[in-house]
């Protein structure tokens, strides 16, 4: 019996130790093939942000556009991700579920294309 078991998670234990040695090994590289030297010049000690300079953070005001985008992103994203589990059980549950799957396919559809037209999509600065 202890062996069975051990076989069916056998998969799982090697991936897992695969998961945990592949970072851990690129970790270690980087620390050993590093050839920079370990003492640091102030220049290298300030905090470099794609150019940005360094003080204070400026408070940085958003249009709605942003979050308007942001949100539809959110709703749409969701609602895709409902339908990978449906497709996959469409065929057992029937031609009702497909009637179902159709309906809200389209109900996405109508809402996509009002969103489109009403230009929530283009984006403002």
């Amino acid at each position: 019996m202890p062996l069975a078991v051990l076989d069916d998670w056998f998969p799982f234990l090697v991936y897992g130790f695969f998961a945990l040695a592949i970072p851990a090994s690129l970790i270690a590289a980087s620390f050993i093939l590093a050839t920079r030297p370990k003492t640091k010049a102030r220049q290298q000690t300030i905090p470099f942000e794609s150019g940005v300079s360094v003080g204070p953070p400026k408070r940085q005001r958003f249009t709605i556009s942003f979050y308007l985008t942001a949100m539809l992103f959110i709703v749409f994203d969701i609602e895709i991700v409902f339908l990978y589990p449906v497709a996959l059980w469409l065929d057992a549950l029937g031609s009702f579920a497909l009637a179902e799957f159709g309906f809200f396919i389209a109900i996405l559809a109508v809402a996509y294309v009002y969103v489109w037209k009403k230009g929530a999509l283009d984006w403002r600065t």
